[in-house]
């Protein structure tokens, strides 16, 4: 018998239009307790009004994992990485400062860690995340890799990203334009021979 394709959770910058209905889908989801997990940021707000969805990328090694020191993060058998447990986390905030995407935010009020967990009360049924179930343009899609990319042609998926020397490979996948080329650029060494932020900042986005 043939092994069914997995569903996988795919993200494409391009479509945000920051209509905010996955940031209210997010909300009403079971296991938030009211709260959204989604955070719609700026891609650089002095140029641009491009907006863009940042969830749990549910990484391979998650890194707010390594860092807990009360064990509190945990990954379940198929990849999806867990808000903190209530009984075990003490709101140290170190998930929230090693993490290379910037996804953990600490509810102060509840003194808890709480992120993205892909709707696990929904898709570990088969169901669709809250948030791809209502974005009208696409930019946030769950579905089989086969079925994506045969409705995405001129993208292509990616799910390993490079962070210094680091290279970190996560569940969630980010679409890129098909024809787009990316290049290593160390941050730390521009620093160090450029003296100057607007020079780096120029150098990061020449052609």
């Amino acid at each position: 018998m043939p092994v069914p394709e997995q569903y996988e959770f795919f993200i494409d910058p391009s479509r945000c239009i920051g209509c905010q209905a996955c940031v209210q889908a997010c909300s009403e989801c079971d296991t938030h307790k009211g709260q959204s997990m989604i955070h719609l940021e700026y891609v650089n707000r002095a140029y641009t009004t491009q907006t863009v969805p940042v969830v749990c990328m549910h990484c391979d090694s998650p890194t707010c994992a390594e860092v807990c020191p009360a064990d509190a993060i945990k990954k379940t058998g198929d990849g999806v990485v867990q808000t903190a447990r209530k009984p075990r986390c003490i709101a140290c905030n170190n998930c929230v400062l090693a993490c290379p995407f910037g996804v953990p935010k600490m509810n102060t009020g509840a003194e808890l860690m709480m992120k993205c967990d892909m709707c696990y009360d929904r898709t570990s049924e088969g169901k669709k995340p809250m948030c791809a179930s209502v974005c009208p343009s696409g930019a946030l899609a769950y579905g089989t890799r086969a079925e994506i990319m045969a409705q995405r042609q001129r993208s292509r998926p990616t799910n390993q990203f490079q962070f210094g020397r680091q290279t970190i490979s996560t569940k969630v996948n980010m679409l890129l334009p098909r024809e787009q080329h990316s290049e290593y650029v160390d941050v730390l060494s521009a620093m160090e021979d450029q003296g100057s932020g607007q020079d780096i900042f120029l150098m990061l986005h020449q052609d």
